[in-house]
């Protein structure tokens, strides 16, 4: 892929990787079974580099991970969308290594290549042949340690961000809807700025800007490198201290972004509108604890329950009821607190305050009544399978333990995860969609054609 047409795998607050992927595969209990934990190695540089090894050798290939702890959180004041341009930009050239190099590297051996931003962390990720390891090592060292942060890549990859704004947000019916959800649910968290950014605050920067915050945050002390598959872990350690160990940390400090977001005392209702919405549609969102708190088990269970798969609580009684188009929820975990959505898009006909209704209704229900036993195992089965499935790459076990790095603060969260899930009972999701999503204050939000905005 060039990359002037470079698209971001994801720009938008994500999902728990435990929530993302579901394979609508036959479920059994059997999936809760005894679960092989990852086996990891982690040593610490003296440039700050955090450095984590899985080894599995089954197959010739490498997995190479880079985090970075700076995410759309992270943005500058008035500059939203700086972590996702950083994004595009670290596919640009180096001291030694032009444009477009990366994509030589690894595309052409029959690998592949990306990057996502998060609200939290950047993450670069590659997967190739494993006697590519040592290139690949080499290639993630240049761009952390010398990236061409000039005039030419900064405007080149400014202009492929707004035309992934258009594409992404304004061109598609709802897309300004799943954007405005963070600033319509946190009030003074930087959360609550989109990941993509937006037109006007990206061409009020500078390169001085954009200078600024390279040199604040892409640094060896502000990274995770993670490699998961075929290789020699004395060879490895060679590579990295060779590559990524010559690094230079900085001598200023590390920022830190700590703003206590105000608890919700009341519910509000927010009208949003976007270009060419054929149907009406409503969302809920409340405040929620961080990824590391022990109910965001129970919040992504909730998630299942309402909206994944046909059985499903909202799909059966809006979708099958031809209430609603579509339905949709996210547990929307995060280093510092989380997001729960739902809501619905309208069948033709139907309004808003009817799928409303039913939320409220369903909502209350999983908070009062006793969840019958086959359908939470149902939905734990779908979690597990999913994750079981995602565990069986070398690049799956590298995310997991990433996130569970970069977003839980506990590396051995990626094992601990699945076994509180597998534990969870009834009562837990009883008590904790009461405690976040029945006393809890939600925002509702209506989105409508701007046509109809009074």
């Amino acid at each position: 892929m060039k990359q002037s047409q470079r698209l971001s795998a994801r720009y938008h607050p994500r999902m728990r990787r435990l929530t993302l992927l579901f394979l609508f595969v036959a479920a059994t209990s059997r999936a809760a079974t005894s679960i092989p934990p990852i086996e990891y190695r982690h040593r610490t540089l003296p440039n700050g580099l955090e450095v984590y090894a899985i080894q599995d050798r089954s197959t010739p290939t490498v997995a190479i991970q880079v985090w970075y702890r700076v995410g759309s959180k992270d943005d500058p004041e008035h500059r939203s969308g700086f972590a996702h341009l950083f994004e595009h930009m670290m596919f640009k050239s180096t001291k030694n290594m032009p444009s477009e190099m990366m994509d030589r590297i690894t595309e052409d051996v029959g690998g592949a290549n990306n990057a996502t931003t998060l609200d939290d962390a950047t993450v670069y990720y590659e997967v190739v042949p494993s006697n590519y390891l040592e290139t690949l090592l080499w290639a993630e060292g240049e761009r952390m340690g010398s990236l061409d942060v000039n005039e030419a890549n900064f405007k080149s990859e400014r202009d492929v961000v707004k035309e992934e704004y258009r594409y992404r947000v304004l061109a598609p019916p709802y897309g300004m809807l799943f954007n405005v959800l963070p600033a319509d649910t946190f009030v003074k968290h930087p959360y609550r700025r989109p990941g993509i950014g937006n037109i006007e605050e990206l061409d009020a920067a500078t390169l001085d800007d954009v200078r600024s915050f390279h040199a604040t945050y892409y640094r060896p002390d502000d990274a995770i490198l993670i490699v998961a598959g075929d290789f020699d872990s004395q060879q490895l350690d060679g590579w990295v201290d060779r590559y990524l160990g010559a690094v230079p940390k900085p001598s200023t400090p590390m920022p830190d972004v700590n703003v206590p977001e105000p608890p919700r005392t009341e519910e509000k209702r927010v009208a949003e509108h976007g270009a060419n919405v054929p149907l009406p549609a409503v969302a809920f969102t409340w405040l929620t604890p961080a990824a590391s708190n022990e109910d965001a088990v129970p919040l992504t269970v909730i998630n299942t329950l309402l909206t994944e798969g046909d059985s499903s609580r909202l799909e059966q009684k809006l979708v099958r009821g031809e209430i609603a188009a579509e339905v949709f929820s996210q547990a929307d975990l995060r280093e510092d607190l989380g997001m729960f959505a739902v809501g619905a898009i309208m069948a033709s006909g139907h309004q808003p305050v009817e799928a409303e209704k039913i939320i409220r209704e369903q909502i209350a229900s999983l908070a009062s009544q006793p969840i019958p036993a086959a359908e939470l195992q149902k939905a734990k089965n779908l979690m597990l399978t999913s994750e079981l499935r995602e565990r069986e790459t070398s690049e799956g076990k590298a995310f997991d333990l990433g996130e569970a790095i970069a977003i839980d603060h506990d590396a051995n969260a990626v094992n601990t995860s699945l076994t509180r899930l597998q534990s969870l009972t009834a009562e837990d999701v009883q008590r904790v969609a009461k405690k976040y999503l029945v006393d809890g204050k939600p925002v509702v939000i209506t989105y409508t054609d701007q046509g109809e905005k009074k």
